[in-house]
């Protein structure tokens, strides 16, 4: 049978996982919802299948259309991409009885990956530093309270499931503990399907530094190196770049040995990112783990050389990896700023409607991972993500020039976006000399209110 892979996504990051498979020579298909039938994934694709009306739970999430989809196409391989089903178990599972590769690790591996407290306790059991925090789900109010005052506030209430940012709640006191610790679990039950939280201790301000892992079928399980994720608003990233001003060299190799023993303890296959919380005197502590490509892989992408889709597909096909640990060199510098469709003037509602316009920037050096174009209909139903802007030089100040002119030349003309605060933080003393933490854009937001 000839490989085909279903690609069960849309936006920037199907257009990725598009170009990987025509540059390995291996068909790929398309999927879309109503509304989304003139998206660029659809018009690149080999073939292209409509799996439902625009929301989400109707199109995107609907393991059963995607598993039709996919029989009716003739595909052997499925590819999640990030986001909806990506780090979902249960339609790993359902994809592994049809007999089609989840192009991802395997569904018992994810499933045991993707309860961030039984990972918490993997981590622990292996000598991994993990943050403080109950040793399972928390069932109620009053047993999170008991453990609240163990550790001492600030808290987090957690979902075991969480991602994105969802399901997260920090707590100061024992009066917001009990007050929000309902409303946390409900988060967790709306956005995972599962209520269950966990309690952990929160660090104040650290730094958010994520390794990327990939391993074969074979016993072959590298890092790439850091990314410092910590330029972040309610949780989720807006900057990413490799590698991290803040981590040096004993650092970087004590987070590396980390996650790649994770990885393998659990038998990891495919791409992946261990993710760890670093605090200012560089002690590091295990969060959780990613068990799928990331929407920040572009810079590790670039200071590797390595085409992490296309290792991720090669892996499903049952491929060795083609580097080993002592082959990866990273050399310069990256930053990833993500362009959202939201208005920072209003607390950056979501700004969906009609792009008139698009100017896209370019020259060495620069990446653009992007779906839009002149006349695009921005929709309301999924993520404000618009496009990814990748800057790449042989160091930080450089990279950070670069990024700043890709910004001044980037127009998106219809839709309110976050373009001038993105180039705002790109010319802020802190953020140019590295001095920065998860604290960062909060603060930043305060020093400019007003001005912008």
């Amino acid at each position: 049978m000839q490989n085909k892979i279903l690609i069960a996504n849309r936006g920037e990051i199907a257009l990725r996982i598009i170009r990987a498979c025509k540059e390995l020579g291996i068909g790929c298909v398309a999927v879309y919802a109503k509304g989304d039938e003139n998206s660029l994934h659809v018009k690149f694709a080999d073939e292209a299948v409509c799996i439902g009306p625009a929301p989400a739970a109707e199109s995107y999430l609907n393991m059963n259309n995607l598993i039709s989809a996919a029989v009716a196409s003739g595909c052997n391989a499925i590819h999640p991409g990030y986001g909806f089903l990506a780090e979902n178990d249960k339609f790993a599972t359902i994809v592994e009885r049809c007999n089609l590769k989840f192009i991802g690790p395997g569904s018992e591996v994810m499933a045991r990956l993707g309860n961030k407290s039984e990972a918490r306790k993997l981590a622990k059991d292996l000598g991994i530093p993990v943050v403080e925090g109950s040793d399972g789900p928390v069932e109620d109010a009053e047993s999170a309270a008991t453990i609240a005052a163990r550790i001492g506030y600030p808290v987090l209430i957690k979902a075991v499931s969480g991602g994105g940012g969802k399901g997260i709640s920090i707590i100061k006191s024992e009066e917001e503990l009990f007050r929000l610790f309902e409303l946390t679990r409900h988060e967790a039950e709306v956005n995972f399907g599962n209520s269950q939280v966990y309690i952990e201790k929160y660090i104040e301000n650290p730094r958010h530094i994520e390794v990327q892992v990939i391993a074969d079928a074979y016993g072959n399980t590298v890092h790439l190196g850091e990314r410092d994720c910590s330029v972040q608003r309610r949780n989720q990233k807006i900057i990413e770049e490799s590698p991290s001003p803040f981590v040096g060299d004993d650092l970087r190799a004590k987070l590396g040995d980390s996650a790649v023993k994770l990885a393998r303890a659990v038998g990891y296959q495919s791409a992946g990112t261990v993710e760890f919380l670093v605090d200012g005197e560089g002690n590091y502590y295990f969060i959780e783990t990613n068990a799928r490509i990331q929407v920040e892989h572009p810079v590790t992408e670039a200071v590797t050389g390595i085409d992490l889709v296309k290792e991720q597909i090669r892996i499903a096909y049952r491929s060795e990896l083609s580097f080993r640990q002592k082959e990866i060199k990273m050399s310069g510098h990256a930053l990833e700023c993500r362009l959202n469709a939201e208005d920072p003037n209003l607390n950056f509602r979501p700004s969906p409607g009609l792009i008139r316009n698009v100017v896209l920037p370019g020259g060495p050096g620069v990446r653009l991972d992007t779906h839009i174009y002149n006349n695009y209909e921005v929709p309301p139903h999924y993520d404000s993500l618009l496009a990814k802007v990748i800057t790449f030089a042989p160091t930080r100040k450089e990279t950070i020039r670069k990024m700043r002119v890709a910004l001044e030349q980037m127009i998106i003309d219809g839709v309110k976006t976050n373009i001038e605060l993105l180039y705002l933080i790109m010319h802020n003393t802190n953020f140019v000399r590295g001095v920065y933490d998860t604290g960062f854009l909060r603060e930043f937001l305060e020093t400019i209110k007003g001005d912008y």
